[in-house]
């Protein structure tokens, strides 16, 4: 899943300690579970749309909210829940954001006694807010536990850890939750105890945090020379701005293929949802894979052709696929996942470049274009609901087709009139 890097942090010389040689691990350990738990948590949601579609008989456009309530919240707390940790500090904020979190799954209790759906959404949109209180907090600590040379190797393995929380997710929600879909009947009680389960282990991760000596951050950005780019709007920044779009598209296909793949599963291999849900795994799976090749492709190969490239590789798997039937269209669309890999950490660099001063706003717009996943998949299951899979699984090409364009030509940085 998408996570912003803030930048404008300084790294070898923002901890403040007095030890030389300060033991990093305990900290790295604890950013490790972080994003296991909030790519768990983001990819679970994947198994509650066709859980409450069949559960409360809606549509793919209502049972869409889910992850329209969960994602509109990065567009809405993204910069507040900033202007929070600036007061509060870091490691208080990743302990609210886990508190929070908690308070979200724990919701999902009364939600499930009164079997009503509307509750889910409030409990899932708290539990958002958890999510993105904690990466806000969380993020800064990746670039600043070490020396910065070797920032980018502990991003890369931060995220292939949340990677294997997005692939597991698919399966617990299988085997713990869509299990009991025929079972349940009009009732959501198979929800309510693994999310009970969640909110313990919230609760305990939160504990140990708060107990962690975890180094003091300085996010102070270093004084540059004021050109006449510095005295811009950031707004006038050409690839910010076709990134922002590009971060809005990115997530909305990610996210929308990852929501309905399931139900496109069961009806394309005609099998039962909860058998469907289990080969959700590998589209996770397989950004997880990406991750690690991309680490070593972008070294020699430029970001903005990796990502043309992938972008490409998107469009045309998912035409093979809605033109295809059987495992042929399921493993085409599973496919996606590999080339979705690399493709926000290249948008986010891609984006922000030359931006000097005005990076870390410019990671707070970014990060508010997340909501992407809001609107995509919402846009999509509603297509859904009025057309086909195929016609449905055509909003993700157009978006897929914006990031070709950002690859070739948006990604270039010059100022604009703004």
């Amino acid at each position: 899943m998408a996570h912003i890097p803030l930048a404008g942090i300084t790294t070898e010389n923002s901890v403040h300690s007095t030890n030389p040689n300060p033991n990093y691990l305990p900290a790295l350990i604890s950013l490790g579970v972080l994003y296991f738990m909030n790519g768990f948590i983001t990819c679970l949601n994947d198994t509650l749309v066709p859980f409450f579609k069949e559960g409360f008989t809606l549509s793919y456009a209502d049972s869409s909210l889910v992850q329209f309530y969960f994602f509109l919240t990065y567009g809405v707390m993204s910069f507040p829940a900033g202007i929070v940790i600036e007061r509060i500090g870091y490691k208080n904020g990743m302990v609210l954001g886990f508190a929070i979190a908690a308070i979200g799954a724990l919701l999902f209790y009364p939600a499930a006694d009164m079997h009503l759906y509307y509750l889910f959404l409030a409990a899932l949109f708290v539990l958002a807010i958890g999510i993105v209180v904690l990466q806000v907090a969380s993020n800064p600590y990746i670039t600043a536990l070490g020396p910065a040379r070797t920032a980018s190797s502990r991003l890369t393995l931060i995220q292939a850890i949340g990677s294997i929380g997005t692939t597991v997710a698919p399966i617990f929600g299988a085997s713990f939750i869509l299990s009991r879909l025929e079972e349940s009947g009009t009732s959501s009680d198979a929800v309510k105890y693994p999310y009970l389960g969640i909110a313990a282990m919230l609760v305990c991760i939160a504990l140990v945090v708060y107990n962690l000596n975890l180094p003091v951050i300085n996010t102070k950005a270093a004084s540059i020379n004021t050109t006449e780019a510095e005295r811009r709007s950031i707004f006038s920044f050409r690839n910010l701005n076709f990134g922002a779009w590009a971060i809005f598209a990115y997530v909305g296909a990610e996210v929308s293929i990852g929501t309905f793949l399931t139900n496109y599963i069961s009806d394309t291999m005609s099998v039962g949802v909860e058998n469907a849900n289990t080969y959700v795994s590998y589209y996770w799976g397989g950004m997880l894979v990406g991750r690690l090749l991309g680490s070593y492709l972008l070294q020699t190969v430029k970001p903005s052709i990796v990502l043309t490239f992938c972008a490409i590789a998107a469009i045309f798997l998912i035409c093979i696929s809605v033109i295809s039937s059987g495992s042929v269209a399921v493993w085409s669309m599973i496919g996606v996942g590999l080339f979705n890999s690399v493709m926000f950490a290249i948008i986010f660099s891609l984006s922000v470049e030359g931006l000097g001063k005005y990076t870390t706003k410019a990671s707070g717009i970014l990060s508010t274009a997340i909501a992407g996943g809001a609107i995509i998949s919402f846009s999509q299951g509603y297509l859904k609901d009025h057309s086909t899979w195929a016609v449905a699984f055509m909003i993700p090409v157009v978006c897929y087709m914006y990031l070709m364009f950002f690859g070739l030509n948006g990604y270039k940085s010059k100022l604009v009139k703004a």
